[in-house]
């Protein structure tokens, strides 16, 4: 179907050149959309769960044979390097299309209870069913920084559970998200089960929201954003699954690591550009080893090579629009006005185009700095000192957000005692890696409800009781 509002251009961060043309829909091709999932709803909740795996199983298939071309195009549009586009972005994309092409027990039999008699009825020993359900249609409003993983992440668990989805893509880099369509269909997905709109302003995001069809929306992006998304969801009480934004604490005791936790921290110098929710930003360094840490931060950031993520070689590569590097930039310049001390970066790198931030650091800086409070989404990373346990958590915890928060530490003991008094969604203890089985989501404004491994198969469904006399 030809788009109402035409076609607008992608381009790459990199080379600033357009990559190619995504479709921009109207508000009534959206709704169209959501009444197609909502018609298709019916038969594909009704397809036995082990043919849903095997569809799934498949898309995973065609993924992997065209994992080159696909890595290709999603480092064009998202500026991503080689290695992150293959194995982080197309790589993990598939690996969760193979993840929930593994069908999992949806009745949990509860334990009988005996009722006395009473004026409901004579005296009864009642058994009971908690089943999960298919929620309905699901909106997937998809994030720029991550245009294979972070969509699949959510179109997977949703049709592993029955309910079919329409998928907004990011407007920065959507042309991944219409491959993996087309991987889903090749596989064998029916028609109206998976839709995806496309669009460069607000219009299609917020029809994808408020249609009549839409049972839930699943959103990673912005706290701002997610906070209108949640406004319209609450109005038709439409369930919510909000991945949203992040301010990570890294909490350095003077028994850390400290190689460990500079390779830890320094991820958020490289790794998506600091384009990343999960990026230890906020580093809160024991006294004792604030300026050793503070020296070899800076060394770690002056050996990463910036430029084309084509080339070997290359550590960081562009962040994913020139507005968006502005903002990075116009963050570093208020931080330097606040009174920050500008350690390394703060400079524009001298490349001919792509949008390009320098890895930063910033030291000397208080708690009531924006740069230290607000989400910079960039390569930028500021270090607060701390003298003790109490006020690494209570630094820790002065944030409007609570995603992931990491500690370092020699002490184990410690490390766990601290993690358990962070109100954050997940603690890193001495690493940044992750487990994906375990629940992902945040505390706070950082979002609500939990996904990966079998806790997005929760936030897909309903739990519907079922009871009978026994």
């Amino acid at each position: 179907m030809a788009p109402d509002h035409g076609f607008y251009e992608v381009r790459n961060p990199a080379t600033e050149q357009v990559v190619g043309l995504a479709p921009e829909a109207s508000r009534a091709q959206v709704h169209a959309a959501a009444a197609a999932a909502r018609e298709a709803f019916g038969p594909w909740s009704r397809t036995p769960a082990e043919e849903r795996a095997a569809v799934l199983a498949r898309a995973a298939d065609v993924v992997r044979r065209n994992l080159v071309p696909y890595a290709g195009l999603a480092q064009a549009e998202s500026g991503a390097t080689t290695g992150t586009a293959r194995g982080m972005q197309v790589g993990v994309g598939m690996a969760r299309f193979r993840r929930y092409a593994r069908p999992e027990p949806v009745e949990t039999a509860l334990p009988p209870q005996i009722n006395e008699a009473g004026p409901f009825g004579p005296a009864a020993v009642m058994g009971a069913l908690a089943v999960r359900r298919p929620v309905g249609v699901v909106t997937c409003i998809t994030s720029y920084n991550n245009p294979w993983a972070n969509p699949a992440g959510k179109i997977a668990p949703a049709l592993a559970m029955g309910n079919t989805v329409v998928v907004k893509p990011a407007p920065q880099d959507p042309l991944s998200v219409y491959r993996m369509a087309e991987a889903l269909e090749a596989a064998g997905v029916p028609p109206g089960v998976v839709n995806v709109v496309g669009g460069s302003t607000p219009e299609s995001g917020e029809a994808a929201v408020d249609s009549p069809d839409v049972d839930m929306v699943s959103f990673t992006g912005s706290t701002a954003v997610g906070q209108r998304i949640a406004e319209v969801c609450g109005r038709g009480m439409k369930r919510q699954l909000m991945e949203l934004g992040g301010k990570g604490a890294a909490i350095v005791f003077d028994d850390a690591d400290l190689a460990s936790a500079v390779s830890g921290i320094g991820t958020t110098f490289s790794f998506y550009s600091g384009q990343i929710c999960t990026a230890p930003t906020r580093v809160l360094v024991q006294r004792g080893v604030h300026d050793e840490l503070v020296r070899q931060l800076a060394a770690y950031a002056g050996h990463l090579k910036v430029g084309d993520p084509r080339e070997p070689g290359t550590v960081v590569g562009p962040v994913i629009s020139a507005a968006h590097r502005d903002r990075v930039e116009s963050y570093v310049e208020l931080g330097r006005k606040e009174g920050a001390r500008i350690v390394t970066g703060g400079e524009r790198p001298p490349l001919p185009t792509g949008f390009y931030v320098a890895p930063t650091l910033l030291a000397d800086c208080t708690p009531d700095m924006r740069v230290v409070r607000e989400e910079i989404f960039g390569p930028v990373v500021v270090v607060l000192p701390f003298d003790d346990e109490e006020e690494a958590i209570a630094l820790a915890d002065d944030s409007d957000y609570g995603l992931i928060d990491y500690v370092w530490s020699g002490d184990v003991a410690r490390a766990f005692r601290v993690a358990r008094r962070l109100r954050a969604g997940g603690v890193g203890v001495n690493t940044v890696g992750r487990n994906m089985e375990a629940p992902f989501g945040g505390f706070k404004k950082s979002g609500v409800g939990r996904d990966v491994g079998s806790y997005a198969l929760h936030a897909y469904s309903e739990t519907q009781a079922i009871v009978w006399p026994g």
